[in-house]
């Protein structure tokens, strides 16, 4: 069991309210990931979680019981940081016995969840080894067998890839929904990464200074964001959020519009362009254009190579099936 429940939980430093009071339902088993860019409060939420900050209001249950003064070690979570803080004098199989050393586990049962974590986590050709010996992203796999042998009922993680190079990252993120499909396990995930809660999270919490803009599924806030700064948050590269003339013909303040969601054509088209910076990744290349009528650039999605440069004027066509509208509030249009 690992359903958390926040009820109008609030956290202030002195007269600076950082979280104002939310609510928020975490289910059993799911994979939640709090997004937001620096500053927005998602690791203090977290750790609110993990009772290592007091709450300034509101109640935390875990699992249906009051959990809001309970000590962190009591809560049933176990946490994985951002820095591995793992003990360089000891072993990797000493590493990940520690907690459960300091629980006074019997050595037998010990040893059986350690060649579990170690098998799960394909750490077991390095128990004998020191974290020294080890490379970043397996240094991280360490730091999370430990959480592992805890048997929690949730796991937290406070932006656990962010030390690891892009390669690593994309490993170790495959890693970890591999691990959260076998354990079937509560975790909740904090990054400023939306690339990492879109293809790991099963519920992504949208955050801004303290605030929940939007919760719901990966696409759910692709498809329909609620507001213009979840629209401009969620989506690599970004949705277009364009005001101007063009935008005040579909009656809003602001239209989006998302990369791939625009036809180009070098005759005809709905919006008049002048291409500026392209950046070709090979299956893509993505074009920066101005657009008379916009106050800013828009960036345009093309399939491979397309032969369009520097200054070449362009028609493009927004497909109206995916046109977003925004009030004034920056709230969105039904």
């Amino acid at each position: 069991m690992g359903r958390i429940t926040l009820d109008k939980v609030s956290k202030a430093f002195g007269d600076v309210e950082v979280i104002p009071p939310l609510d928020l339902t975490i289910e059993d088993g799911e994979f939640v990931v709090f997004v937001g860019p620096s500053g927005c409060g998602k690791s203090t939420l977290l750790r609110l979680i993990a009772g290592l900050e007091d709450v300034s209001g509101g109640e935390i249950r875990i699992n249906g019981q009051d959990a809001t003064q309970t000590p962190p070690a009591k809560r049933g979570l176990a946490m994985v940081f951002q820095s591995y803080a793992l003990y360089p004098h000891m072993s990797v199989r000493k590493n990940i016995a520690f907690p459960m050393r300091m629980a006074g586990m019997p050595k037998d049962e010990q040893d059986r969840r350690i060649e579990a974590a170690a098998k799960a986590l394909n750490l077991t050709d390095y128990l004998d080894r020191r974290p020294g010996q080890l490379s970043g992203g397996q240094r991280q796999r360490v730091a999370i067998g430990r959480a592992i042998v805890r048997e929690p009922d949730a796991f937290l993680f406070d932006e656990p890839l962010s030390n690891l190079d892009a390669a690593l990252r994309v490993g170790m993120r495959l890693e970890i929904s591999e691990l959260h499909k076998r354990l079937t396990t509560t975790m909740v995930y904090v990054t400023h990464d939306q690339v990492e809660a879109m293809t790991m999270a099963d519920k992504i919490v949208v955050l801004q200074a303290g605030r929940i803009e939007q919760v719901g599924s990966p696409m759910e806030l692709y498809r329909s964001p609620r507001n213009v700064f979840v629209a401009g948050f969620i989506g690599s590269p970004k949705m277009n959020l364009l005001t101007g003339p063009e935008a005040d013909k579909h009656s809003a303040t602001t239209i989006g519009i998302r990369p791939e969601h625009i036809a180009i054509s070098s005759d005809a088209g709905a919006w008049k362009g002048t291409v500026g910076v392209s950046e070709h990744l090979g299956s893509d290349t993505f074009f920066h254009v101005t657009v008379e009528g916009f106050h800013d650039p828009l960036t345009v999605r093309a399939s491979g190579e397309v032969a369009l440069y520097y200054g070449d004027t362009i028609y493009l066509t927004p497909d109206l099936a995916h046109l977003h509208r925004f009030d004034a509030q920056g709230l969105r249009i039904a």
